[in-house]
């Protein structure tokens, strides 16, 4: 996958941007970021925030090494397995984000 495909396929599964990486947020602080996606020139890194507010990194691939999974859905080779409740992170945050789009005005 490349970059774009990768922020692509982000955005659509309910991540969003915050500080120019795609981002989990907490489910009760929808502001701040507990997972990201650092997307380099060659290579996507995968990284958590502490609890001490220190972001680590999971794990890391290049963009090669990264494909996608039509099956689940979940790009693999880029280690989302390695994250405790991750599915259930990225769903929180999908559904958070298409209900607050219930309130606005069209």
């Amino acid at each position: 996958m490349t970059q774009d495909e990768l922020t692509a396929w982000a955005l659509a599964n309910g991540w969003q941007m915050m500080a120019g990486c795609p981002s989990l947020t907490k489910p009760n602080n929808p502001k701040e970021a507990i997972v990201r996606m650092v997307l380099k020139a060659t290579v996507v890194n995968l990284e958590v925030k502490k609890p001490a507010g220190k972001w680590e990194k999971v794990s890391g691939a290049p963009y090669a090494s990264v494909v996608a999974d039509p099956e689940h859905g979940v790009p693999q080779g880029l280690g989302f397995d390695s994250i405790p409740s991750f599915s259930t992170l990225m769903r929180s945050n999908k559904d958070s984000r298409v209900f607050a789009s219930f309130g606005k005005p069209g």
